[in-house]
């Protein structure tokens, strides 16, 4: 059997595969990037959800694909973490990124963002070459992603509130969210411990479809479309490539609107063509396992197959995390 992780900044996908690739079980759990639980965090919880997928056999290769994993080094110790567990007979482990690229294409290189909760970049190229990027945050000078978006939007709420900003809609719906009346409220609520600063990444979905019409939510997605932009152009420079594929990703990019994709289309240079990858990461993570076992074309549809209708069957029964 196969054991595929995707832990991200907001979610978790686990899945069990036979050989042949058909599912065998999957669940679904809260954040696991070590990123915001710490290493130890981080195993515990991928732990509770082995645990759930867990049947009787031999697991032969468990690919755990993490958010918060950006530099070999912390891929080398969290997967002697991994190991100590016992999961499976071999681990690899790697940044969740690659898992968007690898669920959005079968040519094995190109240039993949991921836009969750978080963002983050890798770029790969035909001859096998790679450039990854911190994404440590703001002292790599890092900006978007789902939390990222949702504190502007706070921010921009409270400047529309005493004026020091124009008016938008935000000041209204970024509260609203929260059950709260007025944006000074819910700063107080963030300042005073009493709601989590991480559930910012909940106003991401409400800004992108507040932007139709509002032009501080517009100017939230435009600064979005921009990094984006710049994430994938810098990947292609670094690797130089004349032409590639930019596949986006992410529970954010799964939901944006087709104004979005054209913004990010517009802003690439020539020889760059975006596509949005409609596959959630896990099944990048199962399919990376898969290429590691040299699997045939067959198994590898049937394991894209099952594991896209399991994801949406799950978020249609729960709605998207």
């Amino acid at each position: 059997m196969i054991l595929a992780v995707d832990g991200g900044n907001s979610k978790t996908d686990v899945a069990l595969l036979a050989e042949d690739g058909s599912l065998l079980a999957h669940a679904r759990g809260p954040l696991s990037s070590p990123h915001h639980l710490g290493l130890e965090g981080c195993v515990d919880t991928l732990q509770a959800l082995v645990d759930q997928v867990r049947v009787d056999g031999r697991v032969v290769l468990a690919q755990i694909m993490l958010a918060g994993l950006d530099f070999p080094e912390e891929e080398l110790v969290a997967r002697e973490q991994f190991e100590a567990r016992g999961w499976a007979g071999r681990t690899r482990v790697g940044n969740d990124t690659f898992a968007v690229l690898r669920a959005g294409t079968e040519l094995g290189w190109g240039i993949a963002v991921t836009c969750g909760a978080g963002m983050n970049c890798v770029g790969v190229s035909a001859d096998g070459r790679h450039v990854r990027f911190p994404a440590l945050g703001d002292i790599t000078g890092d900006w978007g992603g789902g939390y990222d978006v949702g504190l502007a939007a706070i921010g921009a709420a409270a400047r529309s509130e005493d004026r020091r900003g124009p008016a938008t809609v935000l000041e209204r719906l970024v509260p609203e969210h929260f059950g709260v009346a007025t944006p000074l409220e819910l700063a107080r609520s963030i300042h005073d411990g009493r709601l989590a600063r991480l559930r910012a990444v909940e106003l991401a979905p409400l800004v992108m479809r507040a932007a139709t019409d509002d032009a501080a939510a517009r100017a939230i997605v435009e600064r979005l479309v921009s990094e984006i932009v710049a994430f994938a152009c810098a990947a292609a420079d670094r690797l130089e490539l004349d032409e590639a594929e930019v596949l986006v990703g992410g529970g954010l990019m799964r939901s944006a609107d087709d104004a979005v994709i054209a913004g990010i289309a517009a802003g690439l240079r020539p020889g760059l063509t975006v596509r949005r990858t409609s596959a959630p990461p896990i099944v990048g993570a199962a399919l990376l396992a898969f290429d590691e076992l040299g699997a045939g074309p067959d198994v590898q549809a049937r394991v894209r197959d099952q594991l896209v209708a399991a994801v949406e069957h799950l978020e249609q029964r729960a709605g998207p995390r």
